[in-house]
């Protein structure tokens, strides 16, 4: 297969560029269905004339429907794009991308999806599906998922769907909550992952940050250690990464300790720890939740955060070499291989 690619890459590379484009278009439809033909060209920057034209041909070869409320993709779309899927990570060079990141970070699987979530919010939607099917290939008989919060999570949840298998799932936040939009708060995310999965959830209702004597007095509370019982007892962790400049900013951190993080060099944040260039914690939150310890006694861990501007950040944690799953996007990848 990749000695075929490298030859159409030579002879044919118009061939190459249209499969590549007709990709994307069938890739945003099956996000986005329904969605409009102006809606499309907006979001793939592609102009209406062009669009329309493409759209005609995949009407024609029958692997969209168009209706009033917008296209969808046919049965047979939906297959042809699962089948084009592996096709195009090694048309793309993602193939390459994931074995060496695998090999950097010493992980056990890496998933690179197409794009730049930084330029493309939709790409973000694509690493949530991504993450949802790699969810269900590590589902056992009965299932502790935790979850954190944040956009890239909140995306997962949306692209979420009951596990054919039935197995049953309880979804456990791994931390409290951000203080920031409900939507991006890890209970929430929690919650609507279990109504899209059919599965159990249970809530943790504590502030993201304490004080010391507040975490002390909390954590003793009966309801509370049982349910941080159950948390650390998860059989898969699925959290993102942050900046840690803008973690900060969103925690409304207190000066003294957004000070020591910006002069610690913070790049990358995740669980609440922030953490420097090489790795080194820099600086963590009082938070009940899982903590960075735990992690290694998890059997699943993984990571999902992508757009160019947060490879610093990834890069940072990795090095902590703790999870077993990477799911990131093409402009993350490109910049984390770079050495």
């Amino acid at each position: 297969m990749n000695s075929l690619i490298e030859v159409q890459k030579k002879l044919l590379p118009d061939l190459l560029q249209v499969m590549q484009k007709r990709y994307q278009i069938l890739q945003y439809i099956r996000l986005m269905q329904p969605i409009g033909r102006r809606s499309l060209s907006t979001s793939l920057g592609l102009s209406e004339r062009i669009l329309r034209t493409e759209v005609q041909f995949l009407k024609d070869q029958d692997l969209i429907d168009i209706h009033t409320s917008g296209m969808s993709l046919t049965k047979e779309g939906s297959s042809l794009l699962i089948i084009l899927e592996e096709m195009m990570k090694d048309v793309l060079g993602l193939s390459h991308l994931e074995n060496k990141l695998k090999e950097r970070f010493n992980l056990d699987k890496v998933i690179v999806v197409s794009g730049d979530s930084d330029q493309s919010p939709w790409v973000k939607k694509e690493m949530g599906r991504a993450c949802v099917s790699c969810i269900k290939e590590r589902l056992d008989g009965k299932n502790i998922v935790a979850v954190t919060g944040g956009t890239t999570t909140a995306a997962v949840a949306e692209m979420m769907t009951p596990d054919s298998k039935n197995r049953e799932i309880l979804f456990v936040p791994a931390r409290g909550g951000l203080g920031e939009n409900v939507e991006n708060q890890a209970n929430t995310i929690c919650a609507k992952m279990a109504e899209r999965a059919s599965g159990n959830y249970r809530l943790l209702h504590v502030p993201d940050q304490l004080s010391k004597d507040a975490y002390q007095s909390i954590i003793e509370e009966p309801s509370i250690k049982e349910l941080l019982s159950i948390m650390k007892s998860s059989s898969m962790v699925v959290h993102g990464i942050g900046d840690a400049k803008t973690m900060a900013e969103r925690r409304r951190t207190p000066e003294a300790d957004f000070l020591k993080i910006k002069k610690g060099n913070a790049v990358g944040e995740a669980f609440g720890y922030y953490f420097d260039h090489e790795g080194e914690i820099v600086h963590k939150v009082q938070t009940v939740g899982i903590q960075l310890s735990d992690i290694g006694e998890v059997p699943n861990v993984i990571a999902v955060a992508g757009g160019a501007s947060k490879a610093k950040a990834i890069r940072a944690y990795m090095k902590q070499a703790l999870d077993s799953v990477l799911i990131t996007d093409e402009g993350a990848a490109n910049e984390l291989i770079r050495d």
